[in-house]
């Protein structure tokens, strides 16, 4: 069973404009995470826009990092879906791949209630047989999972971590208690949202699950590595750097700013998915002009 803890780096998943996954340029983005160490990779996230690639592309995207991993590096990958039959096919196509654990999120048009979000995801983990760490998404989902919720979903067979916003830094220590208490020993608590990560960190959280990682892993695990020796005061430090980077994903949005940093470095020429836009020259000047005085490399 993967141990989901440390650092999963989240890159963005390059494509035509007809949607079809550039996997030269996934393996761009990839090669540096897996040479930097990082403990694991997360594909196929919100930053790499699952929700707007089909079934056969997701399959691509996940075949092209499990040759490059090689094993050497856990691959946590999307398996969101509006249906639960999608879902739990999604699911299978990732383990089957090579996939360490699949990421899921509560997709859906019409609001779900506890119950239905409870089946959903014991049936994707039952039928798929991947291990599964809970999404936790508000944001685009607009369903917020309960502590009494997770709870739950912890005791079933195959569900193995959460990955949590974090949205507040100051009610992060409460969250993590919260979480911890109703949850079994071994069960993953994590964080997104890197702008609070390091107090999520610093807090209890486990895993840091991050946007920035996914573009520039060494800074990223100089913090978790800084926050795992018990040096909180290097760890802040080290997140102070990184506020212009942070403000810039508040901003104009981690996708957004992410496919930005991806074009101005010369690391791949790619473009968010439509109806998304790239940043406004306005914008990705002040991306660059950011990068360019912090010099995070």
């Amino acid at each position: 069973m993967v141990n989901l803890k440390g650092l999963s780096a989240f890159p963005i998943t390059p494509s035509s404009r007809d949607g079809q996954v550039d996997a030269g340029a996934l393996r761009a983005l990839l090669e540096p995470l897996l040479a930097a160490k990082v403990d694991s990779i997360g594909l196929l996230g919100s930053t790499g826009s699952y929700p707007y690639f089909s079934r056969e592309e997701r399959r691509r995207a996940m075949q092209a990092a499990a040759a490059l991993a090689d094993g050497r590096t856990p691959i946590l990958v999307g398996v969101g879906a509006l249906r639960t039959d999608d879902a739990v096919k999604l699911a299978q196509d990732a383990r089957d791949a090579g996939a360490a654990a699949g990421l899921l999120a509560a997709v859906s048009y019409t609001p779900l209630t506890d119950d239905e979000v409870f089946e959903h995801f014991q049936t994707v983990a039952r039928e798929s047989r991947l291990p599964i760490c809970i999404y936790d998404n508000p944001g685009t989902t607009h369903f917020r999972f309960t502590p009494a919720l997770i709870g739950r979903l912890s005791r079933v067979d195959g569900i193995i971590a959460v990955k949590s916003p974090a949205l507040d830094a100051s009610t992060l220590s409460g969250h993590v208690a919260e979480l911890r208490a109703v949850v079994p020993g071994g069960f993953s608590l994590g964080y997104s949202a890197d702008w609070n990560c390091t107090e999520a960190l610093l807090a209890g959280g486990e895993t840091w699950y991050s946007v920035l990682a996914g573009i520039f892993p060494k800074v990223c695990l100089d913090i978790v590595r800084a926050v795992a020796s018990g040096d909180a005061a290097r760890a802040r430090q080290l997140d102070a750097r990184l506020q212009p980077v942070w403000q810039l994903l508040k901003t104009f949005s981690s996708l957004r700013v992410v496919y930005a940093i991806a074009n101005l470095r010369g690391i791949c020429a790619a473009e968010p998915p439509r109806p998304i836009l790239p940043l406004p020259p306005d914008a990705q000047a002040k991306v660059g002009e950011v990068l360019a005085a912090m010099d995070i490399g």
